[in-house]
């Protein structure tokens, strides 16, 4: 029963909501106070609309009934909002003007009387609406606003009226401060005097009138005594605006409004709205007539007079459309008026821009069912009268010059230059400022434009040209001419030095350049170079390609002062030579290595000698403590000093690339063995495996190592746990035992997992040598375990195919093997 109240409550609810949609559907609620706009859909709107024109409603008696049945300012603005865009949007709704004549359905989509094909497309004959002359003017409601200014002095004209409030100040020999309202009569109480009427008058005239008045009532006027008459509140004026606007309607405006004010608060005349024949209807005549051209070209108001009460402003569809576009500065579509001509158009769009063609216009004019071209030509822009529809493009001017040529190349300015009569090649290189040094006089080239704007070129002798009048060229329209430069003959010149200089690389090449010039250039020699035995290497140009023998490069060797002080050496440096520097024999930088751990000095330590040993640098060290784990003891070398190389003289970042790559190919091997917990600390790649123990047991011998720059010396704790990692059921740390196998420890790991390659398992040792597993027939030997060590079991290779297959085929393998071995056995016998 109470699932039963529970839906018909919501089937309540939800026919309610269908009931309220459908009746607003048809007019305004009852009860507006909480009305919300925006919660209704516009075919809502629009049947609301459609209902008021049924009704014959206008939109100012469709806005009074909104606000009489509670609907608030702000609501009231928003709806007055939407209901004219679902005008605009749909021209099948006919607005209702404020005198209650429905106007004819019209599309008002981008601003014309445009048509629509079957697909809704507008067809007419501007394809941009919005560019309309003066439609920004009001398009703009944030930057544009012709509200009155209230704070201003009261003009002398302004017509006093009901609701108007006077402040009349009496001062002195007598004073009194009075504040009255006009009463819809049109009179004034004055108190202690009377009443009068000032409806109808201007200011000044009442101001006259109220003095009149108390003079009359025994006030000194003139005599001693002053009277100022001030407007207080200003009172509201109803305005009617209609016709072709954005927002028509009836509209409540102060009463020192003015027509522009009027025309801003109703947007402006829409797409279809003439600009420039706005009328001003007072009583049934029209007091006034509005040109916005005249105001938006040359800031005119003249024509912009104030409003007075149940004033009209009428906007007319527009007469006549033209649209102007091209190099104009104010491209657009203009109205036009009778008597106006194509330059009045011109005026209009702010002239020609700076690379307009103004010598003829293009017009694309309406001709009956069809379109026509027509030039109209400079002389006739003051007399063509623009026609219906005109469309008018001015050109861009050409991109071309009819009195230009180019020079570039080896001459003092090159560019663009002015083709003279009887400008030659040589008269245009000194009005270049002249050939420059560096110029090659043995060839030069014009490039020609040809008559059908293909292209030539010509070639001259630039010495002769300069020397030689009949050899010299006159020049026509166009032509480019180039001079090379030496340099641009051959590849830039360049040294390079390398070896113990401060800043090793190229150098531009200079004549009669010094070995010791480069070394300056370089930032001098580097600590520990050689002056006295630099090679210098240079290009050879006679090779004997059929030999093998054959020199590829001459080599010299140059002794230079040490202190680079200027010595007369006559050997100078060629382009692209190649001098090294070396380093002086016998000089050394500081080696030093690290010993850590379990020795009684640990820390830093410099190589004495070239062959100083492990033993003697755990001696250095002041020997092993009493807990130090001989056989653990390890020796860290990074890769330069396993190749033997001195790392302060090797590419150390290649080296690191290369180390970081073979640890990521690692990685790659056993990305699925490797668990998260296992860090990479486990490819023990720079670690050298030494047996301490033995070392020194037996100093001095093959074992002990001579150490290298930055090695590092480690030696451990006695270790208590062995490590099992890689493919076991449960990798973890296990407490050592002398008694304990290989397989012992991987069983208190779990014991080998399904996918366990358990021939391939192998020990890593705390000294970093690795032991891998022996096999011995079908038995498996696995290393010797011990303290601090590592078991690590890899992962089978995944398989590769059925293996009763790869039996089945090593058997008939096999078996044909026999056969064979058995005829051949068979033939012999």
């Amino acid at each position: 029963m109470n699932k039963f109240r529970i839906y018909l409550s919501i089937l309540v609810v939800v026919f309610s909501l269908i009931l309220s949609s459908s009746v607003f559907a048809q007019s305004l609620p009852q009860n507006m106070s909480s009305f919300n706009v925006d919660d209704y859909s516009d075919a809502q709107l629009k049947a609301v609309l459609q209902n008021a024109q049924s009704q014959g409603l206008n939109d100012s008696q469709l806005m009074q009934m909104a606000q009489s049945r509670g609907l608030p300012a702000s609501q009231a603005q928003r709806l007055q909002s939407r209901l004219a865009d679902i005008r605009r949007k749909d021209g099948s709704v006919s607005a209702v003007d404020t005198t209650g004549n429905t106007q004819s359905s019209r599309k008002l989509s981008n601003g014309d009387n445009n048509n629509q094909d079957s697909q809704g497309n507008t067809t007419g004959l501007f394809s941009d609406r919005s560019r309309i002359f003066g439609a920004s003017l009001f398009r703009n409601s944030k930057a544009n606003t012709f509200q009155p200014n209230l704070k201003l002095a009261t003009p002398v004209n302004y017509i006093v009226g009901p609701d108007d409030k006077l402040h009349i100040n009496v001062y002195g020999n007598s004073v009194a401060n009075w504040q009255l309202t006009v009463t819809p009569e049109g009179n004034i109480n004055i108190p202690g005097v009377g009443i009068l009427n000032v409806a109808g008058k201007t200011i000044e005239q009442a101001t006259v009138a109220i003095k009149s008045k108390l003079a009359a009532n025994n006030y000194a006027v003139d005599r001693g005594t002053s009277v100022q008459v001030s407007l207080g509140d200003i009172r509201t004026i109803n305005v009617i605006l209609q016709g072709e606007l954005m927002k028509p309607g009836t509209y409540s405006l102060s009463s020192l409004s003015t027509a522009f004010d009027a025309l801003f608060a109703a947007g402006g005349p829409n797409d279809i709205g003439s600009f420039r024949k706005i009328e001003i209807i007072r009583n049934n005549k029209v007091v006034s007539k509005l040109d916005l051209y005249d105001f938006i070209v040359n800031g005119s108001r003249k024509s912009n007079i104030v409003l007075r009460d149940q004033d009209i402003i009428h906007v007319p569809p527009y007469g006549i459309h033209v649209e102007l576009k091209g190099e104009v500065k104010v491209p657009a579509i203009f109205e036009t008026l009778p008597g106006e001509k194509l330059q009045d158009i011109l005026d209009y769009s702010g002239g020609f821009t700076d690379q307009a063609y103004t010598e003829r216009i293009k017009v694309d004019q309406v001709n009956g069912q069809q379109h026509r071209f027509k030039d109209i030509g400079e002389n006739d822009y003051k007399n063509y009268t623009p026609l219906r529809g005109d469309k008018y493009t001015v050109s861009k001017i050409l991109d071309r010059y009819e009195n230009r040529v180019i020079i570039d190349g080896a001459v003092f300015r090159p560019g663009e230059f002015e083709l003279q009569d009887g400008l030659s090649v040589s008269k245009l290189i000194k009005n270049a400022g002249g050939l420059r040094e560096d110029a090659f006089t043995g060839r030069g080239s014009i490039i020609r434009l040809n008559a059908d704007n293909t292209i030539q070129q010509l070639s001259f002798n630039v010495q002769d040209v300069m020397s030689n009048p009949s050899a010299d060229i006159v020049l026509q329209r166009e032509d480019s001419i180039s001079i090379t430069s030496v340099f641009d003959l051959h590849d830039r010149y360049k040294v390079t030095i390398k070896g113990q200089v401060r800043r090793a690389g190229d150098f531009a090449y200079a004549d009669s350049m010094k070995v010791a010039d480069l070394i300056l250039k370089a930032g001098g020699f580097a600590e520990g170079a050689s002056a006295r035995r630099i090679e210098v290497s240079r290009r050879v140009f006679d090779s004997d390609p059929s030999q093998k023998n054959s020199r590829v490069a001459q080599v010299y060797s140059v002794n230079v002062d040490a202190n680079l002080k200027f010595e007369d050496i006559n050997f100078s440096l060629k382009p692209f030579d190649i001098v090294s520097v070396y380093t002086l024999p016998g000089y050394e930088t500081q080696k030093v290595v690290k010993v850590e751990g379990e020795v009684i000095f640990p820390g830093y330590y410099t190589i004495e000698k070239k062959n100083e040993k492990v033993s003697d640098l755990v001696k250095r060290a002041g020997g092993l403590t009493r807990s130090a784990d001989i056989e653990g003891g390890s020796l860290k070398r990074d890769n330069a000093a396993v190749l033997g190389v001195d790392k302060t003289k090797v590419d150390t970042i290649t080296l690191s690339k290369e180390r970081a790559e073979r640890i990521r190919r690692l990685q790659r091997s056993f990305k699925d063995t490797l668990s998260s917990s296992v860090d990479t600390s486990q490819f023990r790649n720079n670690y050298v495996g030494i047996d301490l123990k033995k070392i020194l047991a037996h100093p001095g011998e093959g074992d002990d190592l001579i150490l290298e720059n930055g090695d590092v010396l480690r030696i451990p704790k006695e270790q208590q746990t062995v490590r099992v990692n890689g493919e076991v059921l449960y990798p973890s740390a296990v407490v050592y035992s002398s008694g304990k196998t290989f397989k012992g420890y991987v069983l208190n790991a779990g014991g080998f997992s399904p996918s366990a390659l358990k021939r391939a398992a192998y020990v890593v040792y705390t000294n970093g040598t690795v032991k891998g597993t022996n096999k011995f027939l079908f038995f498996n030997i696995h290393p010797k375990v011990k303290p601090g060590s590592e078991i690590f079991v890899p992962k089978k290779l995944p398989g590769r195919g059925d293996t009763g297959q790869l039996i089945l085929g090593y058997t008939t393998g096999l078996a044909s093997l026999g056969a064979i071995i058995l005829g051949i056995l068979s033939l012999r016998k």
